[in-house]
Order: C-alpha cells, then structure tokens, then sequence
C-alpha cells in the first residue's frame, strides 16, 4: 500500500507568509533537518548557515547574542550560555590548562571567588586574589604562567571601582588576558572592549533580562581564536542557553534602557536617605562624593553610577533579621536587577562560603546589606527602609 505523505509525522516546512512576525518566534526544536549530506557539511564547515542541533546553537540564542553584541561593541559573535556562571565556566575552563596562572579581583560574586578558591586549584591551575584597584599589586602577582586577570566593573556586593585602564595597560604590556564581568554595570554604563579588554562576561539573568524569570549568561572575545573556543567549549561542556529564556530574555531587553535609568535615578535618592538615617554607619554607591573610588568611578562611567547600593546597619544577625522583616513588600533574595527593589544579604547567601574573618575583611559584617533597586515610587522606598532600619536598631 502507496504510503501517502500526508500520512507522516513531519511532511511539510513551515507555512510560509509574504508578511514577518513583527514578535521574535520562539524556537523549541532541539533538532534541524538539512535536505542532503553535503549541506550539513557545507553548515559545520561554514559555507552556509544552519541550525543542526539545539546544544550547538539554535535562532532564540542568536536573537540575543546579536543584541548583546551591538550593546558590548563586541567584535564577533558572542556566545549565550546557560547562567552567567556558565559564562564565567566557559572562561576559566576553557581558555586554561594545568599549570597555568589567574588572577582574580579580590571581591569578585561569590561562586567566581569559590571557582578560582577551590576548583581551579584541584584542576592544576594556581590562582591569586589582588584587588583590582591596586596596579602595583596587580604587577607583583603576575608570573610568566599568568594566563589572565578576572575582574568585576564594580565588585559585588562592596562596590569598589577597578582600575580598568591600568589594568588594560598592564595587560597589554605583559599578553596576560583582561576578563571582566560587566554585569552590575552593563554597557549602558561601561563597554569593556572600548577601553581595552580581552572577554567580557554578563549574567543576563539579572538587569539585562529583568524581571527575574530567566537564566542566561553570555560571553565574548575580542580575538576571534579565542571566541571560537569559547563556543566549542560551551558545546561541548552543554552549557547552552534554553530557547525559552531566550526568548523571555529579549522581550526583557527591549525596555533595558527605560528600566536602567529609572532605577538608577531612585538608587541616588535611595542612597542619599540612608545615608541620613540614624542607625544606619556606612552607605556605599559609587555616585556619591564619600565613596572612595568616586573620582575613578565618575572617569569610567560617566555619570552612570547604576542601581546597585550597599550599606552596613549597626547591630548583629538579630539587627540583620529584624530588618529584613520589617522591610515590607521588599523581597530579601539573593538576586539583583528585578524590575522590583531586592534586599541581599551577602553573610548569609552569596559570600556565606567564607569565614566569618574574611568576610569581615571584605567589609561584609552581619549588618551589611546589598540592595538592588528596582521601579518602585522612590518616596515610597525611602519610607520602607525607614521603617525596617528603624526596626534593626531596636532589635
């Protein structure tokens, strides 16, 4: 019996249309099919371009790779991995090899130091912490190992400023790779590969993305040798991005600008009311005059001082956790860049992994709070962190 076509699971392409979906669609297949041999030889070799298989890359990935790309000033296409840990793994696993030397910013996100502290050792490559602002010390660690310096724009959750510049000078003058995580900036406030770096890192989940319902990272070289290893790697260790995040992860994208500047503009206000508040002994924001790293942060960012504030409140964990229940619909997770304010609290979640007397080191005491601002009326938010400071120095 003649089996007719309409009778298979998948006969037909997609119904074509003279008009364009003016929304990107999203694409769920793990799979592509190629019409003969030779035009998936033509697709790995390059001669044509092709999806063939999810994990090595699919249209939602590129959708926002191609975004991210024109916001960096990325010179080749970056890669879109499955978290902005992804990203940093794709780094510091994929451009290293055994007995080779990092570097890191001493105050870098807490699961980057925990790579650089544990992993990387036990894989044969030797790590250093300096702070990033101090060129000097950054020159005294290099070894003729040295593969590359990782750094945060501004590190996370102390809000110190690293000397890009000198460290794009040093680099270039010793052929060590400058890596940075431009996450808490974005390019709206800074674009790395403008002022000299090798890599640039960002996990999209947060402000990029926004709204606290993707994971997502990406991840671009300069040199085109390096990007390509990039992405082998990241196929290989299967770091790729869901299409769905993806695809939640442009949508978010499209009001970046809007959303940035926003909760920037109530970050200073934030910022200033704290600041006035009995109970409270240190705010940290780059944007104002007592931080000390203003003056680098005002050359390097232009005004753009972003949304992200620290601040320590006078008390213990009893102080800690009286805040965070007096502070009223405010959510106390550890994430950052949600389209609403985020309270952090680095002792307990992101930096919990050090001891007691390197997080006091870092700054990082029990009352220390990161806060990630987000859309809300600025009158309004000042009102909350009243009250719930009010109510940690009476705990």
């Amino acid at each position: 019996m003649k089996n007719e076509k309409g009778s298979l699971i998948r006969p037909d392409a997609l119904p074509s249309s003279a008009s364009r979906p003016v929304v990107t669609p999203l694409s769920p297949s793990v799979v592509y099919a190629s019409d003969t041999p030779d035009m998936l030889d033509q697709q790995y070799e390059g001669g044509l371009h092709g999806y063939t298989y999810a994990r090595e890359g699919h249209p939602n990935a590129d959708v926002v790779a191609k975004r991210l790309d024109r916001m960096e000033g990325a010179p080749h296409m970056g890669v879109v991995t499955a978290s902005g840990m992804a990203a940093v793994s794709a780094v510091l696993l994929g451009l290293t090899t055994s007995g080779e030397h990092v570097i890191g910013g001493n105050q870098l996100y807490g699961r980057s130091l925990r790579m650089m502290n544990e992993d990387l050792p036990r894989l044969g490559i030797a790590t250093s912490m300096v702070d990033p602002g101090d060129i000097a010390a950054m020159r005294a660690a290099i070894r003729p190992e040295t593969r590359m310096i990782v750094i945060e724009v501004v590190s996370n959750p102390t809000l110190m400023v690293a000397d890009i510049k000198g460290l794009a000078a040093l680099c270039k003058e010793t052929g060590v790779l400058l890596v940075v995580d431009n996450t808490f900036t974005t390019p709206r406030a800074i674009r790395p590969f403008d002022l000299g770096a090798d890599i640039v890192i960002h996990s999209v989940t947060k402000l990029l993305a926004g709204h606290s319902d993707v994971m997502l990272g990406y991840v671009a070289a300069r040199d085109v040798a390096l990007n390509d290893r990039l992405r082998v790697f990241s196929v290989t260790a299967g770091l790729n991005p869901s299409p769905f995040d993806c695809w939640l992860a442009e949508r978010g994208m499209l009001s970046f600008d809007l959303r940035f500047d926003r909760a920037q503009a109530t970050a200073v206000q934030l910022a200033d009311h704290l600041a006035g508040l009995p109970g409270v002994t240190r705010v940290i924001y780059p944007g104002r005059a007592d931080h000390p790293d203003h003056a680098r942060a005002s050359d390097l960012l232009g005004g753009q001082f972003c949304n992200m504030l620290s601040f320590v409140i006078d008390g213990d964990r009893a102080a800690a956790n009286a805040f965070t229940r007096a502070a009223d619909g405010l959510s106390f997770a550890p994430t950052l860049g949600d389209v609403g304010t985020t309270i952090s609290h680095p002792a307990s979640s992101s930096h919990r992994a050090l001891t007691a007397e390197n997080r006091e080191a870092l700054g990082m005491t029990e009352g220390f709070f990161r806060v990630s601002v987000g859309l809300e009326d600025p009158d309004a938010l000042c009102a909350v962190f009243s009250d719930a400071v009010a109510a940690a120095i009476q705990a």
